[in-house]
């Protein structure tokens, strides 16, 4: 069954209403038709299914049969700060990793990042905003076929300074580092109490790492500084890696255990 999200504003009673790009998608490239059942989810964690009622080049009619209390969300937060990459490997960045069932990602502004200047830059703001605006479409598209139950957020960029504010309120913080020898995931797990364990950050550095005054102002709030093992990894692959590690230790990926 196919999945659509939409605002809240626009599920009223038991009527949805798709609008925007998801029409043409529906009846040009899926060429569903009225009668058939969809999934439709309003973007805050309900979801219901629905038939198709109406169809034409602008608007899609939804006739919601009942909830579905499917709720395929981890339930730890896993929010992604990010060093800032070149070119377009944002956009697998935030791909993969909204599959995996990251909450947030941020992009951070290091020492190292190779495009500071050009975010910094006032008359690139516009620019940025678009990156921004797409980063938050991938992971769109990417919850859908994913058949995840939010959306995650793509956020501006910050500073590493205000990385350091943000980070206090998690209850893990978790940063790969190609320096760091022996202690890793493996030696991580054993050492915290997983029950409390409810909101965690993975911290990113970018294609240049981290300079090691970063990583000591990291340790000194506490963060869990980590190896992912004797292979370097590219600022792109060390996110959805580590995640997914997360994920199998702390939450969902292993399956149920009972």
């Amino acid at each position: 069954m196919h999945k659509f999200f939409v605002p809240k504003s626009s599920i009223d009673d038991n009527k949805a209403i798709i609008e925007g790009e998801d029409v043409k998608h529906i009846y040009k490239v899926l060429r569903l038709q009225v009668g058939e059942m969809v999934s439709v989810n309003n973007s805050c964690g309900t979801e219901y299914i629905g038939e198709i009622t109406y169809i034409d080049k602008s608007v899609v009619n939804i006739n919601l049969l009942k909830e579905n209390p499917i709720n395929n969300e981890s339930p730890v937060e896993v929010y992604l700060f990010q060093g800032m990459p070149k070119s377009i490997k944002m956009d697998l960045i935030v791909q993969k990793n909204t599959e995996l069932g990251v909450k947030e990602i941020t992009p951070i502004i290091t020492k190292r990042v190779e495009v500071k200047i050009e975010i910094m830059e006032i008359k690139k703001a516009k620019e940025l905003d678009k990156k921004i605006v797409r980063w938050n479409r991938i992971a769109l598209e990417a919850s859908k076929q994913s058949k995840r139950s939010l959306i995650p957020v793509i956020n501006p960029p910050i500073e590493f300074d205000n990385l350091l504010d943000k980070l206090k309120a998690m209850d893990l913080v978790v940063v790969p580092y190609e320096n760091e020898e022996g202690y890793g995931m493996n030696k991580l797990v054993k050492e915290i109490d997983k029950e409390n364990i409810n909101k965690v950050a993975i911290v990113i550095g970018p294609e240049g790492g981290f300079e090691e005054f970063e990583i000591s102002k990291l340790k000194e709030i506490g963060a869990k500084i980590i190896t992912l093992g004797p292979r370097i990894l590219r600022t792109e692959t060390a996110g959805f890696t580590c995640l997914s590690l997360i994920m199998y230790e702390l939450s969902d990926l292993g399956g149920s255990v009972k």
